[in-house]
């Protein structure tokens, strides 16, 4: 859970590097809630709670996928190759799970050799 509000607490944060326990986490609550939000609408009658939950979290959301580009040595700017059918998803999910560089880079130090703040 602490993964999640961190990335919450950094809100609109896109410099520096994320893990990618950290995006990888905060993406799987995502999934849960919007899942969860979904039922809850489907029974209610209304998309109202996820459509507001969607655009609570798409500052935060975008902000964890650049750091976590950053991480891997890439530019924020990749992210808009999602934007791509198909292939540029795929490409954009490969850069996401790949390992992060374990040497500082322009963007920062390795956020696995920074002391866990929790």
């Amino acid at each position: 859970m602490h993964w999640y509000v961190d990335v919450l607490k950094k809100y609109a944060v896109f410099s520096g590097r994320a893990r990618r326990q950290e995006y990888w986490m905060f993406t799987l609550f995502n999934v849960i809630v919007a899942v969860v939000l979904a039922i809850v609408g489907a029974v209610i009658g209304s998309n109202v709670l996820n459509i507001i939950y969607t655009l609570a979290v798409l500052l935060p959301g975008l902000g964890v996928a650049v750091r976590r580009l950053h991480d891997t040595g890439k530019s924020g700017w990749w992210l808009l190759i999602g934007l791509i059918p198909l292939v540029g998803a795929i490409i954009l999910i490969v850069f996401l799970a790949s390992e992060g560089k374990r040497e500082p880079n322009q963007y920062g130090p390795d956020p696995k050799l920074a002391p866990a703040a929790y």
